[in-house]
């Protein structure tokens, strides 16, 4: 196969969850197929080059244009295209991208989200990958604004995002996604349509720990990219509603806030009392090793976290909410603990019985290695996705024999 895969971020070094689904994503259909790489570039960054991406036959970058403009936003309530994608709009990614499809020969298309729909010609083979359902995630982002004016925009914005959604859905060639629960809600929406669930995943090997942290470990940690709105809103609200009354009753417990370009709000979480905000680490292990547990406190956001999977792989405890833990096959009380986010009683019952009984954490441990090994491992999930692809590679071309004769 050739393929040109078109993504709005640069998957190198892959850091966040969209970033590590896409570089995995890359390199699984580099082991068989030519695979031609377009991105928007992180500003400041050096272009990458096969030399990073070994796996690729060629990369091309584009800077990323600027986003949330006045001028896109009053588009983004007046024109066709909702600010989601208005964001990624770039007429020098349009040039390179007709330049290099220019030649022809290339049997599929993958865009790397919705964001990337303007880049798709008519008349070739698209496969589009859904992070989540971004018509989904705006709507849960409304739901939780603070203002009405920013309620009024999520919901224009979810209602355009909607309509592009239910048009893909129509037209491409194909469609991956993170969890069977997204395929069964977009397969109700189109039926007809070609829909694949590979999940999110995990590189057990490299996060598989000497030995998990002793249950007398007095730290809890959230890990993610922080300049996510998801993130940095779960954050803020689990240090200043439910830390404080954990602190009451565990003064020496510490919680420890790792991720990527933390926004303000979450910066200044570093005064309260036990609480730490790193910023970008180079390796997110050593925080796992010396904590009792992983949080999840999402409360909006859409999509798998492999947060979570990076955690079990690492023998670390995952204590989250139910939408932290959405799409992922967990089970409460056996390879992962689910707590309702506004509960404080509930995060400190479960954290209390992590430190209480050794044994119940150990088997937590074993399980969710088990599940991560068995089902998660980006090892078997690229191999899929391989299959995948070449399945329906396979069957357009027979159904075109069929048709011509």
């Amino acid at each position: 196969m050739r393929i040109l895969f078109l993504s709005p971020r640069q998957c190198f070094p892959a850091r966040s969850g969209a970033k590590l689904r896409e570089y995995h994503f890359l390199r699984a259909l580099g082991a068989s197929a030519e695979v031609t790489y377009l991105y928007f570039s992180d500003p400041g960054s050096e272009p990458l080059t096969v030399r990073e991406l070994p796996f690729c036959r060629e990369v091309f970058a584009v800077p990323k244009p600027s986003a949330y403009g006045l001028a896109n936003n009053v588009r983004g309530i007046f024109g066709r295209w909702p600010l989601s994608i208005l964001n990624y709009t770039s007429p020098e990614m349009s040039t390179v991208a007709r330049r290099v499809l220019l030649p022809g020969g290339f049997d599929l298309i993958h865009l790397d989200s919705i964001h990337m729909i303007r880049y798709a010609p008519g008349g070739v083979r698209a496969i589009y990958n859904w992070h989540n359902i971004e018509s989904e995630a705006m709507r849960r982002y409304g739901s939780s604004a603070a203002s009405l004016p920013r309620r009024s925009y999520a919901k224009v914005t979810a209602a355009k995002l909607a309509k592009l959604e239910r048009s893909i859905l129509d037209s491409a060639f194909g469609h991956v996604v993170c969890s069977e629960r997204e395929r069964e809600q977009l397969a109700a929406i189109a039926p007809q349509a070609r829909i694949s669930v590979i999940e999110n995943g995990v590189d057990t090997f490299y996060f598989a720990p000497a030995e998990p942290a002793s249950p007398a470990a007095r730290k809890i940690v959230f890990v993610g990219a922080m300049d996510y709105f998801p993130n940095s809103d779960a954050a803020v609200f689990f240090a200043t509603e439910i830390w404080p009354h954990i602190r009451r009753r565990m003064p020496d417990f510490k919680l420890a806030i790792v991720g990527a370009n933390p926004a303000p709000a979450v910066r200044a979480l570093a005064e309260l009392p036990g609480v730490t905000v790193t910023g970008t680490v180079p390796d997110v292990r050593p925080y796992y090793r010396d904590a009792l547990a992983a949080i999840v406190p999402l409360r909006t956001g859409g999509g798998t976290r492999l947060k979570i999977l990076e955690a079990m792989a690492a023998g670390v405890p995952i204590i989250s909410t139910p939408l932290g833990a959405e799409g992922l096959a967990v089970s409460n009380g056996k390879n992962a603990l689910i707590v309702d986010a506004n509960d404080a009683e509930s995060w400190i019952n479960r954290i209390v019985s992590l430190t209480e009984s050794p044994a119940h954490r150990a088997q937590i441990i074993d399980a969710a290695h088990r599940l991560v090994e068995t089902r998660y491992d980006w090892a078997h999930l690229g191999a899929k996705l391989r299959e995948t692809y070449s399945a329906w590679l396979a069957e357009s071309t027979s159904q075109r024999s069929v048709d011509r004769n």
